[in-house]
Formats: C-alpha cells, sequence, structure tokens
C-alpha cells in the first residue's frame, strides 16, 4: 500500500508540515471541535504504558501526543520527519530532551532505531502521510520488543456510506477553509483532506497490519468511525 497516487513527494510532504508547524496543534483543535483531545487519551489508555517503559511516538510533531505518555511514567522518544515541527515542539518545551521527552529526526521507513528498542509504539495521524505504508508497519514491528504492542489512530471512514460519503464532502470543501482561516496555509489542508478520503477502510488496513506481522490485531471506532484505533502485538 502506497500512498504515490496522491502525487506528493516525502520531501514534499515535510515541507508542508514545516511551514503549519506553528499553528498546527491549534488548527487540529479547531477542525476536529475539539476531539483531538478525547482522540489522545484514547490513545494513551490503548497503549497502556507503564513507569519506565520506553514508547516511541511517531509522527510526534510537536509533541503535545507523547506528553500523555510521560504523565504515565514512561519515557517517550518523539520522532517526526519534519524538522519544523520538532524545532517548534524543544522550543516550546526548553530543549530537545526534557521533562521526559526526547525529541528526535526520523523516517518512518528506515527508523534510527536499533531491533527491539521500544515497548510500545504508537503513530496518530501520521501513517497516511507515509510513502509506503507496509513498509513502514514492519520498520515499527523490528523496533518494538516481543511481547510490544501498537497503535495506531488515524482518520478512517464512517460505517455507513451515504454518512461518509457526507463527511467526505465536508473535507474537501470546509476543512481547507477553516484551516486556511485559522493557520493562514489552507493549501496544506488539500493535500490532507485527500489523503484521510484516500486511506484504507478498518478492515482493510487490520489485514495490512496482519500482513506485516502483527498478530492480534483488532480495531475500535471513535466519533463514529471519522477516527480508527487499531492495536497490534509482536508476539515473535
Amino acid at each position: 500500500m502506497t500512498r504515490a497516487k496522491l502525487d506528493k513527494k516525502p520531501q514534499d510532504v515535510a515541507a508542508m508540515f514545516d511551514g503549519i508547524a506553528e499553528n498546527y496543534d491549534l488548527v487540529n483543535d479547531v477542525i476536529s471541535l475539539g476531539q483531538d483531545r478525547i482522540w489522545r487519551k484514547a490513545v494513551v489508555n490503548a497503549v497502556e504504558a507503564y513507569s519506565g517503559e520506553l514508547v516511541l511516538d511517531l509522527a510526534a510533531g510537536t509533541g503535545t501526543s507523547s506528553e500523555s505518555f510521560v504523565k504515565k511514567g514512561a519515557r517517550v522518544i518523539a520522532c517526526d520527519f519534519s524538522l519544523g515541527m520538532l524545532t517548534t515542539g524543544a522550543k516550546r518545551r526548553g530543549g530537545a530532551s526534557t521533562g521526559g521527552v526526547t525529541f528526535v529526526a526520523g523516517d518512518a521507513l528506515s527508523l534510527p532505531f536499533a531491533d527491539e528498542t521500544f515497548d510500545a509504539v504508537t503513530i496518530s495521524f501520521g501513517l497516511r502521510n507515509v510513502s509506503d505504508v507496509d513498509r513502514a508497519l514492519r520498520e515499527l514491528l523490528r523496533v518494538t520488543k516481543v511481547g510490544g504492542r501498537l497503535v495506531i489512530c488515524e482518520f478512517s471512514h464512517i460505517p455507513v456510506e451515504f454518512v461518509d460519503k457526507l463527511y467526505s464532502t465536508y473535507l474537501m470543501a470546509a476543512l481547507p477553509k477553516i484551516a486556511g482561516a485559522v493557520s493562514g496555509r489552507g493549501e496544506s489542508y488539500d493535500y490532507l483532506s485527500e489523503s484521510i478520503m484516500a486511506w484504507p477502510k478498518q478492515a482493510d488496513l487490520a489485514r495490512h497490519l496482519q500482513d506485516a506481522g502483527w498478530s492480534r490485531v483488532a480495531w475500535r471506532n471513535l466519533s463514529t468511525g471519522i477516527v480508527a484505533l487499531h492495536r497490534g502485538f509482536r508476539e515473535k
């Protein structure tokens, strides 16, 4: 499963996120009507990070999602391929390695970590922006310890087809305008809308996880399926 059909090169995607880094968290809050906070809490509960564990938060952006794991006592590596996002996050927190969060630049297709490094790995709203999703899922498996787990939070599809089509219409028409009014970079959100619409349905993504080697794969919908959580384990 690749994202080539959206005609965006990885460096273009990185530059796009660099450009919206300063207002990224605010825009997310506005366009989701505050639901992003509920989704982040659901991810933390699904990851079940314990004190002393090491968590990889991939596509962490400015590190907002990473902070929640630290509150559980875990150490977190916030990894992203957008230097603008990482720089913004580190600046807000007073350094690249403070408060239990360490910011690391990295590509999801070739993670800069040794085999079996992390107790848990997670990625929220970033997997659909990777050019080769299957390869990224295998990379996440590689850096996860045996017995470790993966949690993916990603925009998905509402099970009722006509409602899903109405939602898609909103994504293409309203989301870029609202995001543009807040961030001044509405054109960046045209691509994000397209990537959400092109994303596979929940059961299809689950099969990709299984094919990549993840076991006990399951998912559940949040906000009626606008977002879905997928979870898997590395058993060998």
